[in-house]
Parts: structure tokens; sequence; C-alpha cells
């Protein structure tokens, strides 16, 4: 009989839902998770060990990376420096320099175009006459956001017409790491593409999903996305090339516009995603054990849906759990937190071999709930 091998230990910075998903999965796969966050009652702490500390907090951060083997993240708002401390440690990924590039709106959109994946116009705003001068060149309507720590409909305001200038920027001229003034885009619908690549190389994709937001957070999901065709090819090339520019290393996000048949970027994610929840039950393998498989070093899984898949995203609230666990391949996530408003509290995946089974389904549980508004434009996509 050979003996045991030590388990691996995935150290996660941040305690959020999607470390406490990332938890889960690694536990089949033999891996220990160990999450640092600032928060006593970050709700990863409910399924694996939690370390307290602040991102500056250099001596836990210290002890922390001594007893992982490698180190990812929760959300992307980890300050860089304390990745690139990290990353002189112990394994980090992805690597800090594509936490850094997704941190900073301005950065990313111009790798995007690098990269050939177009863009809304955009343009740098640090003065109050410097975004009259970006609304000279795009116009209104437009969107001013912060470039960095923005998220989930944070940190922007839409300017609907010139007018709006000066309530934008007393709403937002003093955040200390600039601006940035976005078109607006009609799209005509939102997608997102799921990716993964390995330490060696290795890059798979999830089929494209189809993403309503209310309020700037996602409300609904719906996989695989219907009736993309070349879509699906276009993005996955698109997500290889950032990938391969950034030597990304995990599960990472890239956020679509459709405009005209052609794809937009949005953001990035350097990360698991919201969108990409329905792979728990609706892939052969999820985005979370993807994740763990891939800074691991450990073989990818295959990436192809299962069937259908709708996710509905509850915010501020959970509804009752009831309807959903009665119904056929419905799935139920509670994240463990307290209510609040915005506060992304869980999710429901319902899954089904074909859409109109996968729509009867959610139109049940939405009648039921009362959520009848929030999954019709999905239950449209289905028919």
């Amino acid at each position: 009989m050979t003996a045991r091998q030590k388990q691996p230990v995935l150290g996660i910075l941040g305690g959020g839902q999607l470390a406490r998903m990332l938890a889960l999965a690694a536990a089949p796969l033999g891996v220990n998770t160990l999450v640092v966050d600032s928060a006593a009652d970050a709700c990863a702490g409910q399924v694996a060990p939690l370390r307290l500390a602040d991102w500056s907090d250099f001596a836990a951060l210290e002890k922390f990376a001594a007893e992982v083997d490698v180190v990812t993240f929760d959300f992307e708002n980890v300050p860089a420096d304390t990745a690139h401390w990290l990353a002189e440690r112990v394994a980090v990924f992805p690597n800090p320099r594509a936490l850094a590039v997704a941190q900073d709106r301005l950065a990313e959109k111009t790798l995007f175009r690098e990269c050939g994946l177009q863009t809304p116009a955009f343009e740098a705003v640090d003065t109050r006459e410097g975004l009259d001068r970006a609304l000279a060149k795009i116009d209104a309507p437009s969107i001013l956001k912060t470039r960095r720590l923005g998220y989930d409909g944070k940190g922007q305001f839409r300017i609907k017409q010139l007018s709006d200038a000066d309530a934008a920027w007393e709403t937002l001229g003093a955040n200390a790491h600039g601006l940035i003034l976005e078109a607006f885009v009609p799209f005509k619908r939102e997608l997102s593409v799921l990716a993964v690549r390995s330490r060696d190389g290795d890059f798979r994709v999830w089929p494209l999903t189809q993403n309503w937001h209310t309020d700037g957070v996602l409300s609904m999901s719906l996989a695989p996305a219907p009736e993309v065709g070349a879509l699906q090819s276009r993005a996955e090339a698109l997500a290889r090339t950032l990938a391969e520019h950034l030597d990304y290393v995990g599960v990472f996000a890239l956020e679509l516009f459709v405009k005209d048949g052609e794809l937009l970027g949005n953001e990035m994610a350097p990360r698991v995603h919201n969108s990409g929840h329905w792979t728990i039950e609706g892939a052969i393998t999820s985005q979370f054990e993807n994740h763990v498989r891939a800074v691991l070093g450990l073989p990818l899984g295959d990436t192809s849906a299962s069937g259908f898949s709708a996710m509905f995203n509850w915010i501020g609230v959970l509804p009752d759990a009831a309807p959903v666990l009665r119904a056929i391949d419905g799935h139920w996530h509670d994240y463990g937190k307290q209510s609040r408003p915005g506060r992304k509290v869980g999710h429901a995946t319902v899954c089904a071999q074909d859409a109109k089974t996968l729509a009867a389904r959610v139109g049940e549980i939405a009648r039921v709930l009362k959520r009848e508004e929030q999954a019709a434009p999905a239950l449209r996509a289905l028919r």
C-alpha cells in the first residue's frame, strides 16, 4: 500500500459566494481550501477555513502564503500590489498582470482593441473640462464610469443628454482613479463567453450564455444562448487571443454586446463569473471545478452543455425555495448571506433536455414565485 499524498491547499483571496462555490468544487478533487477576507461573516467561511486579514496586512498574508500551494481570487478588486507581493512567495493564478488590466476599464478596453475585439467608443476623463471634450467626441447618450472599483452597475452615471454633464461630474468626478466615458450601445442582446486556460495552455470554452440585467445586476441567464451561429466561434477566438496575450490561467468571463450582428467587448472578469453559475448542473464540468483544475495544474474537464439551462439570480432577499426544489431538474443555491438591498444572496438553476421543456419549467416556477417579469425575457428567447 502506498502512502497517501498530502492534499494540496488552494488559497482564495476574498470570501464571497464565488469562493464558497470554489471550495465546494475543490473538495471532491481532494483539494483543501483556505480563504482570506476582512469580514468575519464572509459566507465562504461557512464551508472552508477563513483567515481574517486586510489586503495590506502583509504579516497575515505571509502566514497565509506559507499554508497554501496556489492562490486565486474570489473577486477582481484585490489590489494588484498585493497580488504581486504574493506572487513572489507562492504561485498566483491568474497572474497579477491579468488582474491589473481587468481592474482598469481604460486598460481593459485598450487591450480588447489590440486583440481585435471592437468596443464602444471611449475616452479617458480626468477633469471636468476633459468630460466636455470627451462628450464632444462621443456625444449623448453615453455612460460615465469610474476606471476602477466599479461592478454590478456601481460607479456609473448615464448621461442621457449633454446637460447631464454637471450632475455626472458631481457624482463621480472626485474619484481618485480617474474616469472613462463610453458611448451608449443600443445592443440587440448581451452575451458572455466563459473560458478556461490551463497552466500548459489547454484552452476550452463553454457555450455562449445570454444574460439580462436589472439596474446593472444580472437577473437571468440562459445557456446555450439561442441562435448564435458564427458568434460562438468568433467569441471563442477572441477569448483565446486575450487569454494567450495575458498568459492567463484559470476561468474568466468576457461580457459582450451584440449589435448589427457583431460582437463588442464590454468587460472582462478575471475569475469565475455570475453568468456561469448554470455550469454547476448544466455542463459536464462546471466553471468552478475547471478553475480549480486549471490553477492546480490538473487536466481540464469537458465544457459541453448537458442540455439547456436557465438561471434565476436572487437579489436582496431569497424567495421560497420549495417551487424550485419541487421542479424536475431544479437546483437551489443559498449563499448563506444576510438579506440586503442589491446583494446577491443566491441563485436557482433549472435544466431540461430541450428548450420547450425548459420554458415550461421556468414559466411555472416564475408564476408560483410571482417572478414573471424577471423570467419574461428568457422565456421569449426560448420560444
